[in-house]
């Protein structure tokens, strides 16, 4: 019982990270190309300037879920994917450096430099993101002590890549709905007809992801064997089919929580498909970790959960706190607000 519950904790906590992180990278990847002028620029980089941060706390606690409730998924992941991690670690870095240090010089070259910095460091870590859960839900080349068999460029299969891509569009969708959510005239316009470009292009690599996922996974064991799970991957259309709706309505904030359904349900068809593995093998079936071989003992499980309904809500309160703190739409007048950073 406390396996699946953490399991079911574990995934919630990237599912959170992926809608959170998620609309602060879209906006990296897509902002120098839907602003005319340096004021866009920087109103657009406010609009994530009090959140991007924060938002990263979700990819710490789901790292140190994983090391704590199931470490010998951590041993597997970070050693034998230590590359595409270490990709993923520069690519965070750099973003954070990036949106540091672009404003604190006036020169066109400088911020130049670092503006490519923001788009590489968002668009790295998604899609190594995407990468990554894609060829964790495939089945990763683990043996009988659960090491990686494979090579870095074994990751980046047909399957692999177009998760990756997934993730992309799905960010750069989310990103250009909060662009629109916290901007206002000609920036909001460029970046509604963004988000409407872009839905078409999502939806059918959300369907080239499903067909493939038939043949190259067994993510459909579950669904078969389950019938009510088909709930996940319809909440995901149902997100999707009014994030459209909302888009051409011009609600932008019903627009982002339809884009969070979105990756929500996207994010859990493939955990819903794996369980009760955590890694499959595609070396066989028998060396998979799951949670009946691969969770810490019962008494970590129980101080973990305690630990957890104490210190979550306090960082979802905080979290609240902050996105009600910094609701406002992001104007030149707003920027000269104290509270104003980036």
């Amino acid at each position: 019982m406390l396996e699946s519950t953490w399991f079911l904790l574990w995934a919630v906590l990237w599912i959170v990270y992926f809608v959170l992180d998620g609309f602060d990278f879209g906006v990296g990847m897509i902002y120098p190309f839907l602003s005319r002028e340096e004021k866009e620029k920087e109103i657009l980089l406010h609009t994530i300037g009090p959140f991007w941060n924060g938002n990263e706390v979700w990819l710490i606690a789901a790292g140190g879920v994983t090391f704590a409730a199931f470490p010998e998924v951590y041993a597997s992941l970070f050693s034998g994917l230590y590359t595409a991690f270490m990709l993923l670690l520069v690519g965070l870095i750099l973003r954070g450096v990036s949106l540091e240090l672009r404003s604190q010089l006036d020169n066109r070259t400088w911020k130049a430099v670092w503006e490519t910095g923001i788009v590489l460091g968002s668009f790295l870590p998604a899609l190594l993101l995407g990468v990554a859960f894609a060829n964790i839900f495939r089945g990763l080349p683990i043996d009988a002590q659960g090491v990686y068999q494979g090579s870095f460029f074994g990751l980046l299969n047909i399957y692999g890549l177009l998760g990756g891509l997934v993730f992309v569009a799905l960010f750069v969708m989310h990103g250009s709905i909060w662009a629109c959510y916290k901007t206002e005239g000609r920036l909001q316009a460029r970046s509604g007809r963004l988000a409407q470009g872009v839905w078409p292009v999502l939806t059918i690599l959300l369907v080239l992801f499903l067909g493939l996922s038939a043949v190259s996974t067994n993510l459909y064991s579950n669904y078969m064997l389950y019938p009510w799970l088909a709930v996940v991957p319809l909440l995901a259309v149902a997100g999707l089919l009014g994030m459209r709706r909302m888009i051409a309505l011009q609600r932008w904030g019903a627009a982002w929580i339809a884009s969070a359904v979105t990756i929500a349900g996207s994010a859990l068809f493939g955990v819903a498909g794996i369980y009760p593995a955590l890694i499959p093998s595609s070396l066989s079936p028998a060396y998979s970790l799951t949670l009946n071989n691969a969770s810490s003992s019962q008494l970590t499980l129980t101080i973990m959960l305690v630990v957890a309904l104490i210190f979550v809500p306090i960082v979802l309160l905080y979290q609240i706190w902050s996105y009600r703190r910094f609701s406002h739409t992001v104007t030149e007048e707003s920027m000269s607000a104290d509270e104003a950073f980036y």
